[in-house]
């Protein structure tokens, strides 16, 4: 019979034994495929958070002896690592592993995980026990490290496990593989304490929990010495970073990074108003490491509305913070997430929130419908907005955006910017993208020598969706 585990505290002793466990994988597949190392394929859905845990993953199947593939049909390792904030991302990961049946039929030795929020409920799990027999296992967001003995399990023809986690710690001494050297995910701490009545993360990431300082400074040293030059600290509710072991908050740990020698820059995302401090703020105003780019979600600009998502700060207080930064760093660039057509939402409170985009003037929204999540507050409110409102609502918010974004993307033409090459543009190979301090990308002439490297940019042109340049000495 199938079963469902709960994992135990996470100790150095527990990692130390899935390493072990990716030392046994490694051993089986020098046995099984000798000189022709199996692919492993990992599709990753969601957020940055889900795209660090990626790279976590995928630092543990180099371990066990196999190797990258561009194609899910050349693999033998495939793992999902899943989202749960919006019921697309769900439909749209469930698909995808529904059209794995096939190639599990055609090889049997191929072996499928999945991980992320999505299987870190349990509706979603038991759901996955009964109508996908052809996955060997689920793996939760407390569970990452787990994954070796779950493949080898797999290996060995053992029970599927499906693992859900009643303890959230944190695994340190996992491997990391990045694509780009030149770029890196940080994780400075997990999970989520707010509770947003929308919203599903505290639930299936468990509560807040920070890295040490002396873990994290010590991995953004080794970043820095391999060539990062891009470096972005995340977390749930990322400066919120230290209240859980009172060593130091995220001013004080960004204000320590930007210490190490090197040329690079700081970013961090995602926050929450409420613990956006002055010392962070002056932070950002005083490193000249740290990008000048807060993103600060709203969610909406109404206060009743703010209080029935439990926000937690009202309109008035979002402004004065915005206020604040705005007079400290007088060219930051400022990006938001707001969530249209909440439960009960009027339309003079849908108003408010366009009156707060023209007040603010963002850089960029990252804009949703609202999406009802099981087992949160929101889904069993009254009042849920008709769909047809909501698309209706959503549009007006995009042409009012789109507009506001012309104008703040135009202000740095004839401004030359030091842009971080990133590659190829996926539309022109003649031509290069890169980031500054807007987070729009750059475009400007080049050859795949400039990647990884720092260039000067003087911005000619702009539009909706990115800057173009050239490259000045």
């Amino acid at each position: 019979m199938n079963c469902i585990n709960s994992t135990e505290k996470i100790t150095p002793e527990a990692v130390a034994a899935e390493l072990s466990a990716c030392r046994a994988v490694k051993e089986d597949n020098l046995k099984r495929y000798k000189d022709d190392p199996p692919g492993f394929y990992i599709e990753t859905f969601g957020c940055q958070q889900n795209e660090a845990d990626s790279e976590r993953l995928a630092g543990l199947c180099i371990l066990m002896g196999y190797v990258p593939v561009d194609s899910i049909k050349d693999a033998k390792l495939v793992l999902f690592n899943t989202c749960a904030i919006r019921e697309h991302a769900e439909k749209k990961a469930l698909s995808i592993i529904g059209e794995m049946k096939h190639q599990k039929a055609a090889d049997p030795e191929l072996i499928i995980g999945i991980g992320g929020c999505m299987v870190s409920q349990d509706h979603r799990v038991e759901k996955i026990k009964r109508s996908n027999p052809y996955v060997s296992f689920t793996f939760d967001t407390g569970a990452i490290h787990r994954v070796p003995s779950l493949v080898l399990g797999a290996r060995n023809r053992e029970k599927r496990r499906f693992i859900l986690s009643d303890n959230f710690g944190i695994a340190e001494g996992i491997p990391t593989y990045r694509k780009t050297p030149f770029k890196a995910w940080l994780s400075i701490m997990y999970g989520c304490n707010n509770f947003c009545s929308y919203c599903i993360v505290p639930y299936v990431r468990g509560r807040e929990r920070s890295r040490t300082p002396e873990d994290i400074l010590r991995e953004a040293r080794e970043l820095i010495e391999g060539g990062a030059r891009d470096i972005t600290l995340l977390g749930q509710n990322v400066n919120s970073y230290g209240k859980d072991i009172g060593e130091m908050d995220i001013a004080a740990l960004m204000r320590e990074i930007c210490k190490i020698d090197g040329d690079f820059r700081l970013r961090f995302m995602t926050s929450h108003p409420k613990d956006a401090s002055d010392s962070l703020i002056a932070a950002m105003a005083e490193e000249e490491k740290i990008i000048p780019h807060f993103h600060l979600p709203v969610q909406s600009g109404s206060t009743r509305v703010l209080g029935a998502m439990n926000r937690r700060y009202t309109r008035e207080k979002y402004l004065s913070i915005i206020e604040k930064l705005k007079a400290a760093v007088p060219d930051v660039s400022i990006t938001s997430d707001i969530i249209v057509a909440f439960p009960g939402e009027t339309e003079e409170e849908f108003s408010e929130t366009l009156s707060l985009l023209e007040e603010v003037r963002y850089d960029m929204i990252f804009s949703f419908i609202y999406s009802p999540r099981e087992g949160t507050p929101a889904a069993a409110m009254d009042c849920q907005i008709d769909r047809a409102v909501a698309n209706d609502r959503y549009q007006r918010l995009l042409s009012l955006q789109d507009t506001i974004t012309a104008e703040r993307n135009a202000r740095f033409e004839g401004r030359t910017l030091k842009v971080l090459c990133d590659d190829v543009s996926k539309t022109d190979s003649s031509m290069m993208t890169g980031r500054a301090d807007t987070p729009r990308p750059i475009h400007f002439k080049g050859d795949s020598s400039m990647i990884g490297k720092f260039i000067n940019v003087k911005i000619t042109k702009s539009d909706l969706f990115s800057l173009m340049g050239e490259v000045v000495e």
